[in-house]
């Protein structure tokens, strides 16, 4: 066993840790990374995001769309295309290939900034001690301290006992990534942002798509319009999203699985080839550290920071899904960077007002800020524009019409207090919001921003308008 010193330990190589890794090497720490992630039996960086999450996802929902676009709008383009089919095993492979590239990027950028990569099981001990070993075992390995720890381990997939998980016939959203067949039927239990999404995979490769979602609305954190635009038209394209709809069991019987789940008419009765599990994720927070080492850590198994992702031990940061806030890869790499130039002595924050979410459907959604309907609630008078992108004119170009940009703005100051978006490149557009409400931007601001025309990114300059009435390719 041996004993090294840093300047900082991380555990975890998600997008929160290997940042946070390399902007303490960048700042000239001396740096460990400790994570025990492996794919397909190695070792590799990226944790959930990269190996089973954002990025294979990502990849076959361009593949599954591009196959979709082939059979169903080509030939509205003059484009004839006698056959088509999907070469399942071919396109797993390319989004593996692009997992492969992106992991020894990490690895490669490790060894630029000379960052210790460590494989193994991390638990913390008294005195900023990092114990690692093999998976599985209780002996350590090798004993790393630290001035600074940062931990960052991300979070894992709720399991459901009600469903659980079964070789085969039911999956976890990483494991439905992995399908080597398209299903006849596919359920889906869960119809937020990654039920969405591996839903709209499947559906569009062929297999018959149900998404079970308990709530009574519809992506309540979206904006009431957005998410209203967005229900039609995935209904439209085949996805039946079946809210109220609560789960009550599962069993598996002649090669189906028997889901019973109960509406407002009660109890109801379906069968599929594949069920998908994908209703949220909880923290990574134990088998991390005992009571010894005097970390809060909530009801919800979250570890308690303070706005800086300091714990209650000094010396001890956590960030990421760990901690409290939206689970999404941006924001725990954003507290990566902060955690680690803070520790450098500078001065440093995230504005946790301003994180955008994004669903990778199509059309996609995202929005960021305040919806109308929360300002509302909160007393707050604003002044709402809204422009359809069946008005624009690249929109109608793409063939990409569905959907909205909604700006919401207080009523006295102009000021942009939301941006909500459902429509194509929804991903790529909320960046400008993002750019223009950090800045402090007016609906004047936007109004008075020359676009370039044909954009879709005009839809925004449009909405802008459209809260002072001024709209120029809409009726105000």
């Amino acid at each position: 066993m041996s004993n090294k010193k840093f300047d900082v330990v991380v555990i975890g190589a998600g997008p929160a840790g290997y940042v946070a890794a390399i902007r303490c090497a960048q700042l000239g720490m001396t740096v460990a990374c400790v994570d025990e992630w492996q794919n397909k039996g190695e070792p590799t960086l990226g944790g959930t995001c990269l190996n089973v999450g954002c990025i294979p996802s990502k990849a076959l929902l361009e593949s599954s769309q591009l196959f979709a676009a082939s059979r169903n709008d080509f030939p509205e383009h003059g484009i004839n295309v006698k056959s088509v089919s999907i070469d399942v095993k071919a396109m797993n492979a390319r989004k593996d290939k692009i997992v492969n590239e992106l992991t020894q990027g990490i690895n490669n950028l490790f060894k630029i900034n000379k960052i210790t990569r460590v494989h193994g099981h991390a638990r913390l001990s008294p005195g900023k001690t990092v114990k690692v070993s093999d998976r599985g075992s209780p002996q350590t390995r090798e004993t790393l301290e630290a001035d600074n720890i940062i931990i960052a381990t991300g979070s894992s997939a709720v399991r459901l006992e009600r469903a659980a998980i079964m070789d085969g016939y039911i999956f976890d959203s990483a494991g439905a990534l992995e399908f080597d067949s398209v299903p006849k039927t596919l359920g889906v239990i869960g119809a937020g942002a990654i039920g969405l999404e591996l839903g709209s995979v499947w559906s569009r490769l062929g297999s018959e798509v149900v998404l079970l979602e308990a709530m009574e609305t519809f992506l309540p954190a979206a904006d009431r319009h957005i998410s209203r635009a967005a229900f039609r038209s995935f209904q439209q394209q085949g996805l039946d999203i079946r809210l109220n709809a609560r789960l009550l069991s599962t069993s598996v019987k002649q090669k189906k699985v028997h889901v019973t789940y109960e509406d407002t008419r009660g109890a109801q009765q379906i069968k599929f080839d594949k069920l998908v599990v994908a209703v949220g994720r909880k923290p990574n927070s134990d088998f991390l550290f005992g009571d010894e080492m005097g970390l809060e850590i909530d009801e919800r198994e979250y570890i308690h920071v303070n706005k800086y992702c300091e714990t209650s031990v000094p010396g001890i940061y956590a960030i990421g899904d760990v901690v409290r806030g939206p689970m999404l890869a941006h924001k725990g790499s954003e507290e990566g960077v902060m955690v680690a130039e803070r520790i450098a002595g500078q001065e440093s924050a995230v504005n946790y007002e301003l994180i955008p979410s994004v669903i990778y459907t199509h059309p996609e959604v995202a929005w960021v800020g305040k919806s109308e309907h929360a300002c509302n609630t909160a007393g707050i008078p604003v002044n709402v524009g809204a422009f359809p992108l069946a008005a624009s004119g690249r929109a109608k170009a793409m063939g990409a019409t569905d959907g909205m940009v909604k700006i919401v703005v207080h009523q006295e100051t102009d000021r942009i207090l939301g941006v909500h978006i459902c429509g194509a490149q929804a991903s790529e557009l909320i960046a400008q919001a993002v750019s223009s409400m950090e800045m402090g931007a007016s609906a004047e601001d936007i109004a008075m921003t020359v676009f370039a025309h044909p954009t879709l990114s005009e839809s925004i300059h449009e909405a802008a308008l459209a809260v002072h009435k001024r709209a120029i390719h809409i009726k105000n």
